[in-house]
């Protein structure tokens, strides 16, 4: 069984390195276990690919001529992207590296290292790629449940969030007790809570809040 079997199929490692040598010895080892890969000798050169957005992780060196591999990781944190990145490093960066672990970095890996130690981290990164993806997936589509709530289920859904009885609600919104069991139905059946745990789940991944 190949590593990458588990791994979405439309997955690409990215490795990014001035050294072609390292590029394709790299390549070779990725797609022999089964992974797809391209290679890029810079930051540009990947962002040229228009695959930012894809599925996919980063193997990206440190030192790179023009953007180096760390402005480059903390670019995409600045920018709320999450691909993850495993940082490859030559001798005397390891500071750089730890300075990049803590940026989020699923990985360092000094130069020279073991095609093992490589695998497992492709692994890790994919799977952390996909589990995020699937984060965003689910909070998206709540998000346009939430839109498909009316007005007053939103606000009536918004204050049973921040814990108000039904009837702390009815005063703060002016209606009566019944409309807020009406409304606060309505809403929790259309986002599919049908409990007021899962609806509390579903507020604080949405983040759903109330302008007093």
């Amino acid at each position: 069984m190949k590593v990458a079997d588990s791994i979405d199929a439309s997955a690409v490692v990215h490795i990014i390195d001035d050294d072609p040598a390292l590029r394709r010895s790299l390549d070779g080892l990725l797609r022999s276990s089964g992974y797809t890969s391209l290679q890029h000798g810079s930051v540009d050169e990947f962002l040229a690919s228009g695959m930012l957005d894809k599925p996919g992780c980063l193997v990206l060196d440190i030192r790179l001529p023009g953007m180096s591999g760390l402005d480059f990781q903390n670019r995409l944190r600045e920018q709320e992207i999450s691909m993850p990145v495993i940082l490859m490093t030559g001798f005397g960066d390891v500071p750089m590296s730890v300075q990049g672990m803590k940026a989020g970095a699923v990985d360092f890996l000094p130069k020279p290292f073991a095609a093992e130690q490589m695998l497992a981290a492709v692994s890790a990164a994919l799977t952390r790629d996909r589990s995020e993806r699937e984060h965003s997936a689910r909070k998206e589509a709540l998000r346009d449940r939430w839109r498909l709530l009316s007005q007053r289920e939103q606000e009536v859904l918004a204050l049973v969030a921040t814990g108000q009885l039904n009837k702390q609600i009815a005063f703060h919104l002016g209606i009566s007790e019944v409309t807020v069991k009406v409304h606060r139905s309505n809403g929790m059946r259309k986002l599919g809570a049908s409990t007021i745990i899962a609806f509390a789940r579903i507020a604080e991944e949405l983040g759903i809040i109330t302008r007093a």
